[in-house]
């Protein structure tokens, strides 16, 4: 038999779980050969356990219109408002505060972030988490 070959790769963000064929992700699956029913379905029964909570897809699809997905954590600045407990980030971060977290707070997203971030030890991934925490206008503590 042929190996599969991968016609494209592309991007997306969905809600764990609770993810619809309605736009904005249905016309995007379409336009890319995948079947938007058999993604969606899939897709919430591997990300059940997340509640609604926004995560990163890598979808890979093949010449005979099969499909892969590989499920990345949630973005930095979803769970740095998660944890600050902010509806959004400041609009101007360097004179407005929107919100403060601990540095066990950012060690937590550090940890859980760690495979997806480009740092070799936790300290440079805390690091990272909060100069994202910085531009959003969060304050981090201790």
């Amino acid at each position: 038999m042929a190996k599969k070959q991968v016609v494209k790769t592309f991007k997306l963000m969905a809600p764990g779980g609770t993810a619809t064929p309605a736009p904005p992700l249905g016309p995007v699956l379409g336009a890319n050969q995948v079947n938007p029913g058999q993604f969606i379905q899939q897709f919430n029964a591997s990300t059940g356990h997340l509640n609604g909570k926004l995560v990163g897809v890598i979808v890979t699809v093949y010449n005979d219109r099969s499909f892969s997905f590989e499920v990345k954590t949630s973005p930095a600045s979803v769970l740095i408002k998660d944890a600050a407990g902010i509806e959004k980030g400041s609009g101007v971060p360097n004179k407005d505060m929107v919100g403060t977290i601990k540095s066990e707070q950012v060690r937590k997203i550090a940890e859980e972030k760690m495979a997806d971030l480009n740092a070799g030890s936790i300290e440079a991934a805390m690091r990272i988490i909060e100069g994202t925490a910085r531009s959003m206008g969060v304050l981090v503590e201790g």
